[in-house]
């Protein structure tokens, strides 16, 4: 039996979910198996998220504006990109294809869809400015004061970071799961170091204000530019229209259909193939059990684990930027706001604060640039395995004998163009490049959704809030293109 979807790549073989008893290897799926067995995926893109938008973006337009005007941005951005998240899983679970080979299945086809959706994550993401602001966390830890402008040692650190990432891969037997047990490590120390310094430092009336501006409706603040309103509204939560770059993780993990089409394993695990194409299941009783049951699992993922994680990871560090420049008098520019806090922190509590604040920010940054620099080649792992033949034949079926040697090179590439602006303007540019996406691939998910086998399919309203990040992230791109061109659409 296949199922046909879409055009230009083969039909999807049919078979039936496994159970998630199956897939985790366990009696029975309850809350200890849940945490210890079944979550993991979104913290992979938790781990992204909690960096270049809640570390640097959110406390730069907080520590310079205040929450009001800013507050409801973030709010309704992460609830519309954990919505997304979740469309752009379901694909994943129901058919065992990551999204950038799906996106192949959407007319005209993969010859134009592929190959430009693996040049636009490049495209955001290569600038580095995760990696760059990293270096200069790095350099302040090691010298006990924050880098001068210009410096190059900060890049060499962010380059090391890069080494220490193709390490990291490389010694996993399976990198998904790699990345998912060192994110349990540093989202915990993260979120719990965070935590406690705010409970310090912080008093109660910064936290009310914090809070009450994530649902206080009101103008963007006068100054702001489109520009830093696009970035924060992009990199809230995790990177607007393109986080589906980041999903194919469900796959790795085993949800649903995922476990029959295989997973990238690393050098130390054993040679394990991929499906160059998906497989569906049967819409019979049975599965549309299973089904059920795999979609509740992935909701927990996403909004028990990653919205709420987006949350705090946003409300802390931007109330302790507050906090911040309370005691300093001063607010953070783009130059300094990796280490802004930190230095705050030191001159008004001490040297030992400095450097945990300073670890903190390091730990943040790094999450990021793990998760990030591993996507960039998996995406394209996953494409040109998909759609070359002739490259499965060379590499004999073992896509880590593309993706190894590929990460070497992106490692260069990075190496180069972190050298070339400072670290906050790359994040910007690559958050404003994310909402690019917005206004392309909702609508190539309502295409791919609405054929899934019939128990897959999202209902009506789904296809309602996918056209809603249509508009709130598309109109920040617009704008961001014409301000970078010529004059905003729209000032504040």
């Amino acid at each position: 039996m296949t199922h046909p979807l879409g055009v230009s790549r083969p039909d999807l073989t049919v078979a039936d979910l496994p159970t998630p008893e199956e897939v985790f290897n366990v009696a029975r799926i309850g809350p200890k198996e849940l945490v210890k067995y079944a979550v993991g995926p979104s913290l992979i893109a938790l781990g992204i998220s909690i960096g270049s938008g809640e570390w640097l973006l959110g406390p730069l337009n907080v520590g310079q504006y205040g929450f009001v005007g800013v507050g409801w941005v973030i709010l309704v951005s992460a609830l519309l990109q954990t919505f997304y998240n979740v469309e752009c899983s379901r694909y994943v679970l129901a058919t065992g294809e990551t999204p950038v080979v799906g996106w192949g299945r959407v007319p005209p086809g993969w010859f134009l869809w592929v190959p430009l959706s693996v040049l636009v994550v490049i495209f955001a993401f290569i600038a580095g400015g995760w990696a760059a602001s990293a270096g200069q966390g790095v350099y302040a830890l090691v010298h006990g004061t924050i880098a001068p402008a210009g410096a190059e040692e900060p890049r060499l650190w962010a380059i090391a970071l890069l080494v220490l990432v193709f390490v990291i891969a490389a010694s996993a037997r399976r990198i998904s799961r790699a990345l998912e047990l060192a994110n349990w490590v540093m989202v915990g120390a993260i979120l719990l170091g965070l935590l406690a310094i705010d409970l310090f430092v912080v008093p109660f009336s910064l936290w009310w204000e914090g809070i009450r501006g994530f649902f206080t409706p009101a103008a963007p603040p006068a100054g702001i530019t489109a520009t830093q309103l696009g970035a924060l509204a992009g990199f809230t939560a995790l990177a607007s229209g393109l986080n589906w770059y980041v999903m194919g993780h469900y796959r790795d993990k085993g949800y649903g259909m995922g476990f029959r089409a295989g997973f990238i394993s690393g050098l130390r695990g054993g040679r394990k193939e991929i499906l160059a194409s998906g497989v569906t299941f049967p819409d019979d009783e049975r599965n549309r059990g299973l089904w059920r049951r795999w979609y509740r699992l992935l909701l927990t993922d996403m909004w028990g684990v990653f919205f709420v994680g987006a949350m705090l990871g946003m409300l802390l560090p931007t109330i302790l930027m507050a906090q911040a420049v309370a005691l300093s008098g001063e607010k953070p520019t783009r130059a300094n706001v990796p280490t802004f806090v930190a230095a705050a922190l030191g001159d008004e509590y001490g040297r030992a604060l400095f450097y945990v604040a300073l670890a903190l920010g390091v730990l943040i940054l790094f999450s990021t640039q793990l998760g990030i620099f591993e996507a960039m080649v998996r995406v394209t792992t996953d494409a040109a395995h998909a759609t070359s033949p002739r490259l499965r034949a060379l590499i004999e079926g073992d896509p880590r004998r593309f993706y190894y040697p590929f990460m070497l090179v992106l490692l260069v590439i990075i190496s180069i163009v972190i050298h070339l602006a400072l670290p906050v303007g790359l994040v910007e540019w690559s958050a404003n490049l994310s909402n690019l996406g917005a206004l392309i691939y909702p609508f190539m998910l309502i295409y791919l959704n609405s054929k899934l086998p019939r128990p897959a399919r999202p209902r009506p309203w789904h296809y309602v809030i996918l056209i809603l990040n249509f508009l709130f992230f598309g109109f920040f791109f617009v704008n961001f293109v014409a301000d970078t061109f010529g004059a905003p659409l729209v000032t504040f």
